[in-house]
């Protein structure tokens, strides 16, 4: 897979929160790329898909759970992909120690009651709850049958198709899909 010019650059390609998340890590066999190095590259990503505001400091283990919790979800959505059950304990526990806590709030300002959300970034499970979030609406919603695979040789990620036909094979046209086009125009000319 030819992504050694994004260097450590996440990729938002997916049409999904969470499987963007899982696609932080992509490649095969030597040219695999993790984007989660250290706490403060997750915080990075979680900045960048609009999780977590600016400046906000990493709790310590951020960078083991989200790890754990990335290859639960690669393994759920793979599960879901074939209709099999799969260990939701990573998943589940992310859900629960992470939830925000809702509450009814009068505001002063304009006379009026309001919801007041409080997510808390004392942990790695509360940083990390929005994707697991995300993760649960997504296997759990009718349109997962349009997440596919990338068709790519030795691509690895993953895809929402929310094509209005439905016929996407690639995760970026850009990448894979314009190799594919090339090697198959090669194979038709030299037969």
């Amino acid at each position: 897979m030819e992504f050694k010019h994004l260097a450590s650059q996440p990729l938002f390609l997916a049409d999904n929160l969470a499987l963007d998340f899982i696609n932080s890590e992509y490649g095969t066999g030597d040219e695999r790329h993790d984007c989660f190095e250290d706490d403060l590259c997750v915080l990075e990503w979680l900045e960048t898909a609009g999780l977590v505001p600016k400046g906000t400091k990493a709790p310590s283990g951020l960078l083991t759970e989200a790890r754990q919790f990335r290859e639960a979800a690669r393994a759920v959505v793979h599960a879901a992909m074939e209709s099999v059950a799969a260990d939701l304990t990573v998943i589940n526990k992310v859900l629960g120690d992470g939830k925000p806590e809702t509450r009814l709030q009068w505001d002063e300002g304009i006379q009026r009651y309001r919801i007041d959300v409080r997510s808390g970034t004392h942990s790695p499970a509360c940083l990390l709850w929005p994707v697991a979030d995300a993760l649960a609406k997504l296997i759990t919603d009718d349109k997962f049958e349009y997440v596919r695979q990338c068709e790519a040789h030795n691509c690895i990620l993953l895809f929402h198709d929310l094509s209005k036909s439905h016929r996407r094979r690639w995760c970026s046209m850009a990448t894979c899909g314009n190799r594919m086009k090339v090697a198959a125009f090669r194979n038709r000319k030299n037969s």
